[in-house]
Order: C-alpha cells, then sequence, then structure tokens
C-alpha cells in the first residue's frame, strides 16, 4: 500500500485534511504531521476534536517566531521523520511556513510532493503567504488547483506538467457542515443582526495606523462587529495602545471551532475579513463578503462580486457595507474534488 505523509500546521490545513484524510485512508497509508505552527488550543486542538481529522502521528513544535525562525524549526524537525518513514508521496495544504517547509524537506530526498490549493496568486510579494504559494508551485510534482484561475497562473509561470483542475476541497466541507445555533445564543448575538470579523493578516497586524483604521471602522459599521480574535492580533492591539477602541458595539470573544465558524459566516449580516480562507467560506454561503486588503488569491471572487476588495481605510470599509448589494449565488459543481485528488495521486506514472 502506497505511503503518504500529511503535513499540516494551522487553521485552513486542518480543514482541508479533515476532508481529504478519512478517504485517503481508504486507499493508502497515511503519517499525519502536524507541525505547531497553530499551537493555541483554540486554533489548533479544537479542530481535532470537531472534525473527522485524525490525531497526528507526530506534533512538532514550531512554535511562534519570525517566518525564518519558524520555518527553520520546522525543517530540522522534518527531516528526520521524513527519513524514517520514507513515503511515496509528501502532500501539503494552503500557503503557511508550514506549507513551504513541508516541501522543501520533502524535496530535499527525492520525495515527490503533492500541492493541494496550487496555483492561488494575489501577485503582492510582500506577503510571506505569496512567497511561500510561489516556492511550493515550483517544487511540488503535483499541483492540484481549485479555479481555472489558478491552472492559468502557474501556466504563465511555465508550469504545466502535473497540474490538474479540482476544485476547492474546503467547499466540501463548508456544504456539509450543518448550523450549530448555540453559538448565537451563548453570546447573546441574533441572527443578521451582527457583521463578523476576523483580522490576522500581517500586513494589516503589524501596522498600527493599518490595526487602528480598521477598528475604527468596526465602530461605524452599521451593525455590532462579533470578532473572534486571534491570539496575536489580541496581543498586537495591545502592544500599539489600541485597547480602548474594543467598545462595544465591537464585541471580542477568543478564536471558535469550525462549526461554530460556519454558522456565525451563514447568519452574518456581512463577513468583514482578511482571511483567505474565511472569505472563501462566507462567500460559498452567500453572506456579503468584503475583503480588508488591497489584492486577494481568490481573484474570482471579486471578479463575480461575490465579495468586495476595500483595503484598510475607514472610510472604503464603511462605505463598502453601507453600499452592500445583493450577491450572486455561489456556482455549484458536480465534480468531487477529493476523489479527483485521490485517483491521480493513486495512479501510476505512464
Amino acid at each position: 500500500m502506497m505511503k503518504v505523509v500529511t503535513i499540516v500546521g494551522a487553521r485552513p490545513q486542518f480543514i482541508k485534511a479533515a476532508v481529504v484524510s478519512p478517504r485517503l485512508r481508504q486507499v493508502a497509508h497515511e503519517v499525519l504531521i502536524h507541525t505547531g505552527q497553530h499551537y493555541d488550543q483554540t486554533l489548533s486542538t479544537v479542530f481535532f476534536e470537531h472534525l473527522p481529522i485524525p490525531h497526528p502521528d507526530y506534533t512538532l513544535t514550531a512554535g511562534s517566531g519570525t517566518h525564518g525562525v519558524q520555518t527553520g524549526r520546522m525543517l530540522v524537525d522534518l527531516d528526520p521523520i521524513l527519513q524514517r518513514e520514507a513515503p511515496d508521496w509528501v502532500i501539503v495544504y494552503g500557503d503557511t511556513n508550514s506549507t513551504v517547509a513541508g516541501a522543501l524537506a520533502a524535496v530535499k530526498m527525492g520525495i515527490p510532493v503533492a500541492h493541494v490549493e496550487a496555483g492561488l496568486r494575489s501577485f503582492n510579494r510582500s506577503m510571506p503567504e505569496e512567497i511561500n504559494r510561489v516556492m511550493t508551485d515550483h517544487i511540488a510534482t503535483r499541483l492540484y488547483c481549485p479555479t481555472q484561475q489558478a491552472v492559468h497562473n502557474l501556466a504563465q509561470e511555465g508550469i504545466r506538467s502535473g497540474v490538474k483542475l479540482t476544485g476547492d476541497v474546503m467547499d466540501t466541507l463548508v456544504d456539509q457542515t450543518p448550523d450549530n445555533l448555540a453559538v448565537l445564543n451563548r453570546y447573546g448575538i441574533d441572527s443578521g443582526q451582527y457583521i463578523l470579523a476576523t483580522v490576522h493578516r500581517a500586513q494589516n497586524t503589524d501596522d498600527s495606523g493599518h490595526l487602528h483604521s480598521l477598528l475604527q471602522a468596526f465602530m461605524a459599521l452599521p451593525k455590532p462587529v462579533f470578532w473572534p480574535m486571534h491570539p496575536r492580533t489580541r496581543q498586537k492591539i495591545h502592544e500599539f495602545q489600541l485597547d480602548a477602541l474594543l467598545t462595544p458595539p465591537i464585541m471580542v470573544v477568543d478564536p471558535v471551532g469550525y462549526q461554530e465558524m460556519i454558522t456565525l459566516e451563514r447568519h452574518a449580516y456581512a463577513v468583514v475579513t482578511d482571511s483567505g480562507g474565511v472569505q472563501r467560506e462566507a462567500c460559498r454561503v452567500g453572506t456579503p463578503t468584503y475583503i480588508l486588503r488591497e489584492e486577494t488569491e481568490w481573484g474570482e471572487l471579486v471578479a463575480t462580486g461575490q465579495a468586495v476588495l476595500t483595503g484598510w481605510r475607514t472610510h472604503d470599509i464603511v462605505t463598502a457595507v453601507l453600499e452592500q448589494r445583493a450577491r450572486p449565488k455561489p456556482a455549484i459543481h458536480a465534480y468531487d474534488p477529493v476523489a479527483m485528488i485521490l485517483e491521480d495521486l493513486l495512479r501510476k506514472e505512464e
């Protein structure tokens, strides 16, 4: 039986692995490695408890630190594990430091890499995630693309071999996740009467001016803002002495579990976010979505009118939400992304 090592480390990867891993294990021997990139209980353990993702065979301690330090720790820790396990394939997801570290560790040993969610581009090389995407795609053997635009992006970079349009595996889980209305009751919020916010990108959290502008926007939005806050964002708000702006109508809570987050996205008046995963989920469930960035790797969401790029300036965010317009329904495709990935991964080379 083929052996596959899957490397995960952050929320979006846990979600994708929850879709792929159970089915992968029906046809292959999977070894799951958690790098420890997200080590906070609310960003890590809760997903293994609430989603059908197998518990890791290895849990590393990448922890916090600069991008270079974190990636370096992962490479050091992954090297002996991959030597010991000697897999036929390494699967990585998305665009985090865990993604690029896993791909680099594998390719240095001659182990072929499968990149799920390949080809996405924001075309902003100042974003660490963009560097991770580009590097991983250029060393991967199989590249599984969620959109036709992703396929085109790879072709523009000269990558055509091993590329397959599969659709987004995340859509499967979003569509199948039922509501957990207890989360609304727990926090005393009503369906359609709040705006859901998430902020964690360095371009917003590491710039005091950007973060101040976002907080001012949240205070001026037409509905109260419900904000499950990333620990790093909370730390930056305190560091920049902006805590005084965290007052009603802003309601800050700790990060929530996956089912609760999908429920909050479905029942929100709108979603304002700088997260690639959250913008994708919110558009999938049909909620008006505003992206707190100058660009997005999910360009189709903007091109089709499902999402609006607002940037970080107070006036632009508030104006966009006040001008909220009807959104087209997301396209529902009949194909099965996981089946396409597994069929391709397991096929014999011609």
